[in-house]
């Protein structure tokens, strides 16, 4: 099992890693071909969009097949074969299809991995969280060293170089991976269809929605603000590499303590935060004072996800798992995703970034009300979630 820890670290290290290249240099490259704030916005949200459908098909794939490793390695192989339709075309349409197919097949990877991680953690006796922190780390250091790589190279034209050369890494690292498998019997479409008959699973998933607008509308488009407000392309690169290095120690010691408090409870604080995130993020007009306030990340997003992904645990049957965690996925990077980054590049091209994130405030405000009010009646009516 300590292999199998480690093969998961570095599994999730090098991932996300490649991830640190696309979100904060992908708007800029973009941007580069002369595309406008709603147009980029789009083409990094539309991925998100199709994980919509594309997602529980992957989790229930792995649910009825018992097979995690085979399918993420898949995934991950036409992840790469369509980031070479994007930088290889010319043309938005042509950008816009193979964009979309990255984040379907890159995006469906995630709860995969996850679930992997949070099964072999069980057995090692280890938190999720001492797992999925080598994911920020390389998040950090691929987000802080690919500027001045690319710098290096030659600029963003340099992007799709680097971005193959990281993938070596997680392909030799999935070989020496031992297949989670489920516990269960294999789950038939009537399962299936019982977990849309559990109630508290979609309020929470409405609930995670309201939360994450925002969240994935700043994941889109905060590079462009920060141009916007006279930021260079390392400044954007550091931005992220702060985001990503401050979940680290959330990462690290959150699952040790959060049994302590109800999930709704925390998320409900989480929300609060987030607000008062956005309302700094529309009034701060400093782009140095922006990028530092990136790293708030550890007590929204990395706060967020480790919760979340905890509360499906405990609300979704195991040989659901799988399945439970790719519709986090789904309303998470896809329709939360879609909606942040379409009507978020809507309202900076019309009205400019700042109401954009007043915007947002206003929303994970909602969040907070509606997650600490559900808290609150739950705990009236002595409800099992």
């Amino acid at each position: 099992m300590n292999k199998q820890i480690w093969t998961l670290r570095g599994l999730n290290f090098s991932y996300y890693a490649t991830t640190a290249v696309l979100l904060p240099f992908l708007p800029i490259y973009f941007e580069g071909k002369g595309y406008s704030s709603s147009q980029i916005g789009l083409l990094m949200m539309i991925g998100p969009f199709v994980t919509i459908f594309a997602q529980p098909i992957w989790g229930y794939l792995s649910d009825r097949y018992q097979t995690l490793k085979l399918i993420i390695f898949g995934l991950w192989v036409m992840t790469v074969l369509s980031s070479i339709g994007i930088f290889e075309t010319s043309g938005y349409t042509l950008a816009l299809l193979f964009t979309l197919l990255l984040y379907f097949f890159m995006q469906s990877s995630v709860p995969l991995l996850d679930t992997v991680s949070i099964k072999s953690a069980l057995q090692a006796g280890k938190s999720y969280g001492s797992i999925r922190m080598w994911g920020s780390m390389g998040f950090t250091l691929l987000a802080l060293s690919s500027g001045y790589v690319l710098d290096a190279l030659g600029g963003m034209n340099s992007i799709p170089y680097v971005y193959w050369s990281i993938w070596v890494l997680p392909f030799v690292l999935l070989v020496f991976l031992k297949d989670e498998k489920g516990t269960g019997e294999r789950i038939s479409l009537k399962a299936l269809g019982s977990l849309f008959g559990n109630k508290p699973f979609l309020w929470f998933l409405l609930l995670v929605f309201i939360l994450m607008v925002p969240h994935r509308m700043n994941d889109g488009l905060f590079v462009l603000y920060l141009k916007d407000l006279g930021a260079t392309d390392s400044m954007a690169g550091w931005a992220w590499a702060l985001a990503a290095g401050a979940e680290i120690p959330t990462f690290a010691l959150l699952g040790r303590y959060m049994h302590r408090f109800h999930e709704l409870a925390l998320l409900g604080i989480v929300a609060v935060l987030y607000t008062i995130r956005w309302l700094l993020y529309g009034w701060v007009s400093d782009p140095s004072v922006l990028m530092l306030l990136q790293a708030t990340h550890c007590m929204t997003f990395a706060a967020f996800w480790i919760v979340s992904v905890q509360y499906v645990v405990r609300l979704v049957p195991q040989e659901l798992q799988s399945t439970g965690q790719s519709m986090l996925s789904m309303v998470f990077l896809g329709l939360a995703g879609i909606a942040g980054g379409s009507v978020g590049g809507w309202i900076k091209d019309e009205w400019g970034g700042s109401y954009m994130y007043y915007m947002g405030a206003g929303m994970a405000c909602i969040a907070a009300v509606l997650l600490l009010g559900t808290h609150a009646y739950y705990r009236k009516k002595n409800h099992p979630a």
